[in-house]
């Protein structure tokens, strides 16, 4: 383990970084506090520090308040001290020390804090760990990894208030896979969740890295176009079209051809919300299915001079 140690002693210092050195930790040595305050909040710092209580620039509590103040990764620490006074042990669980070391020190003292000081990080490590899967399932689609449909919502309703404030235009394409039932009463539903997994991987491939693509549910899926106009997603749904369609998806022994139907929209004006922009790229996801599928169809209400720029859209105001 990497651990920092702060203490203007310098005999000090070296007995506790040699002890350290001899248990197979990574020793980060410092001879004040402010150094031990720059250290710590340096990217991949050390998870574990021991901080001699009494150092020129910040002592050993000023030292602990400023690591508590930043947020995660928790640093484990344990202040070194000749003080044994109740009051001094408050002061020091006040300022949010984990643990106290006495000097002069004793290695087996020094071996067990440090026992107990891994542990806690490692129970910190696990619950971030878990906190992180619980917020992915939160947010995105277990079997494609996309975003699900409440962060869609979520991030078109972002993205709405972003394109109103910079007078920039926003399109949102929506995508549906043809005939999917015919595979998953066919082939069975693991051939649909192979199909679904290859569509958004070839749907991801095709917009900018900036541009967001989510599922909406069942087979079909949204794409997110920030700063585009309806020309610019129409040639965007092409390529999607494209993307999906030009290549068999192979599932196991079966090869099947894929494709999807497209409708693209754009918010034209002020008063359009999430609901009403994802209702309209739907109207023309389902004309172009009752067109004959596998093209792209534009919402007949975006289709007038002030949707097709491919810069800001003025109507939507500052």
């Amino acid at each position: 383990m990497r651990i920092l140690i702060a203490d203007d002693d310098r005999m000090s210092r070296r007995l506790l970084e040699g002890a350290l050195t001899q248990m197979g930790h990574q020793v980060v040595s410092v001879a004040d506090g402010l150094e031990a305050i720059r250290v710590s909040a340096l990217p991949n710092s050390p998870p574990l520090a021991i901080l001699d209580w009494m150092m020129p620039g910040a002592d050993g509590l000023a030292v602990c308040r400023a690591i508590r103040q930043r947020a995660a990764p928790y640093v484990y620490i344990i202040l070194l001290t000749a003080r044994s006074r109740h009051e001094d042990m408050v002061a020091g669980l006040l300022a949010e020390a984990d643990d106290f070391l006495k000097k002069p020190l004793d290695p087996d003292e020094l071996r067990a804090r440090l026992r107990s000081g891994e542990r806690v990080l490692a129970l910190q490590e696990r619950l971030m760990a878990a906190q992180d899967t619980l917020r992915h399932q939160a947010t995105h689609d277990g079997l494609t990894g996309l975003w699900n449909r409440a962060m869609v919502f979520d991030q078109l309703e972002r993205e709405l208030a972003r394109a109103r404030r910079e007078g920039q235009s926003l399109a949102v394409i929506m995508a549906d896979i043809d005939h999917f039932k015919h595979v998953n009463d066919v082939y069975g539903h693991a051939a649909g969740d192979a199909v679904l997994r290859e569509t958004a991987m070839r749907l991801v491939a095709v917009p900018r890295s900036y541009d967001m693509v989510g599922r909406y549910g069942g087979e079909e899926f949204v794409l997110l176009l920030p700063s585009c106009g309806l020309v610019e997603a129409e040639i965007v749904a092409e390529r999607v079209r494209r993307a999906v369609n030009d290549k068999p998806i192979t599932v196991g022994m079966i090869t099947l051809p894929v494709s999807v139907s497209l409708g693209v929209a754009c918010a034209s004006n002020e008063h359009d919300t999430a609901e009403t922009v994802l209702i309209k790229a739907d109207e023309a996801m389902y004309r172009a299915k009752a067109m004959g599928r596998n093209r792209v169809e534009v919402s007949p209400t975006d289709m007038h001079p002030a949707s097709h720029p491919t810069g800001a859209l003025g109507s939507l105001g500052p």
